[in-house]
């Protein structure tokens, strides 16, 4: 394609504009031939319709977020929730919808237009969401995450739960006031979440909101396991999460576990090391092991409690009490108020600082517990383990600020159930690119939401244009949908 320019005395010059190999990028070349050739000219508005005229700019047809959506639609497909939800579009455009905006179900159909993406009608959405809800959805979309997760009896699955609020004053039996993590009077609802090792989300469940954490865990990991016919798995929670009751409600049930545990006297371990070393510190990180075996008529297996120091939790815990036992020193003299301490002891009418108290914090400051009834643990397994609680801390902070887990729409427990297993597939797709990528999930969506897949139409062409990609996120795209697919 070349453009001649001549004058009156025959001279010529030619500007060579390209080679076609096709009827596109032929029709390509003609639009850029075209408007050179208008380039520097003036236009007259006649008031004509002059849309596709020559050297007039191309129209845009389409456009759509297609890195992004083409990602997240990789990741839904190798979670495993396409072939568990049977191909149904209507769940995976709301969950994937919810991760790149989380917003109603109402105006989701608004995020998948930005994003390019035909969205069913929000009476097609209030149809399915009844279906959502049901035992059933739930249970195939939990398989499929076990199965993605490769869980078998060895596996560790961890376990935490929290509230949800509402902005209403009246309970309805499901949305009730209890204790809240956030501190908050409304009523709410417990969510309790199980997850592998790694944090990736293997079930969720909701509780009334006045039901004590403590009675949740047992529940969902029953569920669990009679899903998925699993004997035993090992399940590792937080020291708020156990009761001693809740503990031998688990070991009666047969599940091994690793649970952190409360110190509410000095154990013998630690004493006899103090007794025998009178001139030595405790070194930091130092382990006392305490087998605990069990008896003929125990219903129980042996059971092994690792108390570990830490100079740093020492000193934090030791500055908390040296300013709780300042203001009980000031509440006894009279000088402040007494208000809800621990160190103030009270006799009648008469205050006393409790001395006793005291010491025996003082003696436990920095220590931590962890017990366990897995077949010969060893320290570092048990803690290791252990800490991998900071995983699923870190899917719920995800779930409640990436994913506005809170149903701020819902009211009725069937729609609040939906929107939690949306939220629940959601999760699993997070999981997914950030553990594929290295990414969070906001700076994934942040970044490639921006990179636009535009089809123009040339003559009679549609031709296909996007902005390049730079080298992290084409890398990043490449190790969810592969190499040969980011482009």
């Amino acid at each position: 394609m070349q453009i001649v320019y001549s004058d009156r005395r025959g001279s010529r010059t030619m500007d060579h504009v390209g080679s076609a190999h096709d009827e596109a990028e032929l029709e390509a070349l003609k639009a850029v031939a075209y408007q050179r050739l208008a380039a520097g000219q003036g236009e007259l508005d006649l008031g004509l319709d002059v849309a596709g005229a020559p050297g007039a700019p191309l129209p845009i047809v389409a456009s759509r977020m297609g890195h992004l959506w083409d990602a997240l639609c990789r990741a839904y497909d190798a979670v495993g929730l396409d072939d568990a939800t049977g191909g149904d579009r209507v769940f995976r455009d709301l969950v994937l919808a919810r991760i790149i905006e989380p917003t109603s179900k109402r105006d989701a159909r608004r995020v998948l237009e930005e994003v390019g993406v035909a969205a069913a009608s929000y009476a097609t959405v209030e149809r399915a969401l009844p279906k959502y809800a049901t035992d059933a959805y739930r249970q195939r979309l939990a398989t499929a995450c076990a199965a993605h997760a490769a869980l078998g009896p060895a596996s560790l699955v961890l376990y935490d739960a929290t509230t949800l609020y509402f902005e209403t004053d009246q309970g309805d039996g499901f949305r009730e006031p209890g204790y809240s993590k956030e501190r908050r009077l409304e009523p709410q609802i417990t969510l309790g979440l199980l997850t592998d090792a790694s944090g990736f989300p293997l079930m969720i469940e909701a509780f009334e909101g006045n039901k004590a954490e403590t009675h949740t865990m047992l529940p969902v990991i029953k569920a669990f396991m009679a899903t998925h016919r699993l004997r035993d798995v090992t399940v590792v929670a937080d020291a708020g999460m156990i009761s001693e009751a809740n503990r031998k409600a688990i070991e009666a049930e047969g599940l091994s576990f690793i649970l952190g545990m409360k110190i509410p006297d000095i154990p013998y371990v630690i004493s006899s090391w103090r007794r025998d070393n009178p001139d030595s510190e405790i070194a930091d990180g130092q382990i006392f092991t305490q087998p605990w075996p069990a008896s003929p008529t125990d219903q129980r297996r042996d059971q092994v409690i690792y108390y570990q120091y830490k100079a740093d939790r020492a000193r934090r815990t030791m500055r908390g009490i040296d300013e709780q036992v300042g203001k009980a020193e000031k509440a006894v003299a009279g000088k402040i108020p007494v208000k809800r301490n621990r160190f103030v002891q009270l006799t009648g009418a008469d205050k006393a600082v409790n001395r006793a108290l005291e010491a025996r914090a003082r003696a436990l400051a920095g220590f931590k517990g962890y017990i366990t009834n897995i077949d010969n643990p060893t320290p570092e397994f048990t803690l290791q383990a252990y800490s991998r609680l900071l995983n699923i801390e870190k899917s719920f902070r995800m779930s409640k600020s990436d994913l506005a887990a809170r149903p701020i729409y819902h009211h009725k427990r069937e729609s609040i159930d939906a929107h939690l297993t949306i939220v629940f597939a959601a999760l699993a797709v997070v999981r997914h690119v950030e553990e594929r990528t290295g990414w969070s999930i906001r700076k994934f969506v942040r970044t490639a939401r921006r990179y636009r897949t535009i089809q123009i139409r040339a003559g009679g062409q549609i031709l296909t244009a996007e902005d390049p990609l730079p080298a992290d996120l084409r890398d990043a795209l490449a190790l969810i949908v592969g190499p040969g697919l980011a482009h």
